[in-house]
């Protein structure tokens, strides 16, 4: 099975003065705003979304369903999962990079030990498509159990 997913970006003028804006198949993301000071200097999301962010979102919840299924087909049914994807850009002499990913999981699972549920949570980084897109940055991921 072959899945198809696609959005649009539409920009108008300069990087800096101009805007555009962001519409996926879905509508989840329609004629959303986003501009350079959405990605460089607003960080509350007031004046739209970025890229970056974007990017944070979809690796979080592809990364969350991943350990879902790993912990499922393991034979524990996860009660939450709260994954949190910080994406690290800075500027080089090249111009800007994602120079890290940092995910940040809280998971309540029942009848799990912290052992196994590390080793599930490093087996999902390692193979959600996400990640797997995103593996010429450095990932790393801090996982809890809770209780």
């Amino acid at each position: 099975m072959d899945l198809k997913r696609t959005s649009q970006a539409v920009w108008h003028g300069s990087l800096k003065e101009g805007k555009g804006t962001l519409t996926s198949t879905s509508k989840v993301l329609n004629q959303t705003p986003y501009s350079f000071a959405a990605r460089f200097v607003s960080e509350d999301g007031k004046s739209g979304t970025n890229p970056e962010e974007l990017i944070a979102a979809a690796h979080a919840g592809c990364f969350s369903m991943a350990l879902s299924a790993e912990l499922t087909g393991a034979g524990f049914i996860p009660t939450e999962l709260k994954t949190t994807a910080s994406i690290i850009v800075k500027q080089t002499p090249a111009g800007f990079e994602i120079s890290e990913i940092q995910l940040t999981l809280e998971g309540t699972v029942p009848n799990i030990t912290e052992a196994k549920f590390l080793e599930l949570a490093q087996g999902a980084k390692k193979n959600c498509p996400v990640s797997k897109a995103l593996s010429a940055v450095p990932i790393t991921l801090t996982a809890k159990l809770l209780h």
